[in-house]
């Protein structure tokens, strides 16, 4: 197998999976884009791992695939990451940080408040965004960066908990914080009940509120790093922070027994301007990743 069919792989496992995901990445210049799938690829291989429900040892696939890190490639997934980690020079301890998280998901169930939950989403989004950083380039110091990207990584955590309220009560997960949910006078059994009977809950959906608002202010503070990418990233990260944040706006009691999406004609609106930005800036302003 070639490293050409390896991020090949990648690609097809980005664009099955990750859809909104993936449209932004068609924004980025051509040879930044596999090393993006790579990334994608194998986060998404762990996650798979966290929810397969006929592992009898998911811990030890966990170890087995960190341990994989650090030997020869043996699959296209970490053949191509192996390349990609080369190439951009991305630390391993971010792949550590991200795989501890990812077992916190098999013993942890809820959490107690938002710093309790910050102690996950650093590995499960903050070095997502850090793991991205060296890819898509940047017109400041890296580290002047960093802080910004790791908080749009947690945006984008935030966003998708909130739409997966529903899937992850099915996989015994509670990421709404515990403290929220008294704030309201609601339990799990509560949000159990709203999924079970899919009708409206009006202390439910005051969490929501509640923690949209909080998320929608995580964007906020994130966007000023948009303007630090490299000229050609920025249409891809815009879209992406454009149509995440969309999501937020559809967040109701619906999240806990139905997936909510961007409706495609939205998608399009934003990604088109997008890639006639994206265009242009290749034209004009050639990537020189930092």
């Amino acid at each position: 197998m070639s490293l050409a069919s390896d991020y090949a792989a990648c690609r097809r496992v980005n664009a099955r999976y990750g859809k909104t995901f993936f449209l932004a990445t068609t924004l980025l210049r051509p040879e930044q884009r596999p090393a993006v799938h790579a990334l994608y690829a194998f986060a998404r291989w762990a996650d798979e791992i966290v929810d397969a429900a006929g592992v009898a040892d998911r811990a030890g696939e966990l170890d087995r695939l960190e341990r994989l890190l650090d030997k020869e490639p043996s699959n296209p997934v970490l053949n191509a990451l192996a390349d990609t980690m080369r190439r951009y020079d991305i630390d391993r301890s971010l792949f550590a940080d991200f795989l501890t998280s990812m077992r916190m998901d098999l013993d942890v169930t809820e959490y107690a408040d938002l710093d309790a939950l910050g102690v996950y989403v650093h590995g499960s989004a903050e070095v997502i965004g850090l793991q991205m950083l060296p890819v898509l380039g940047t017109v400041v110091p890296r580290e002047e960066a960093a802080p910004y990207a790791a908080r749009l990584g947690v945006a984008f955590q935030l966003t998708n908990f909130l739409r997966d309220v529903g899937e992850d009560l099915d996989r015994g997960r509670v990421y709404l914080p515990q403290d929220v949910l008294a704030a309201h006078g609601v339990d799990v059994d509560r949000l159990h009940w709203v999924r079970r009977r899919r009708q409206a809950d009006e202390r439910v959906q005051r969490v929501l509120d509640d923690l949209v608002a909080h998320s929608y202010a995580i964007y906020q503070s994130a966007e000023p790093g948009i303007g630090m990418l490299a000229a050609s990233s920025r249409p891809c990260v815009r879209t992406a922070y454009t149509l995440y944040r969309d999501i937020l706006g559809l967040v109701g009691c619906e999240v806990l027994w139905r997936r909510v999406a961007v409706p495609a004609r939205r998608r399009l609106a934003v990604a088109v301007p997008g890639a006639g930005r994206a265009l242009l800036a290749r034209v004009t302003a050639p990537a020189t990743p930092r």
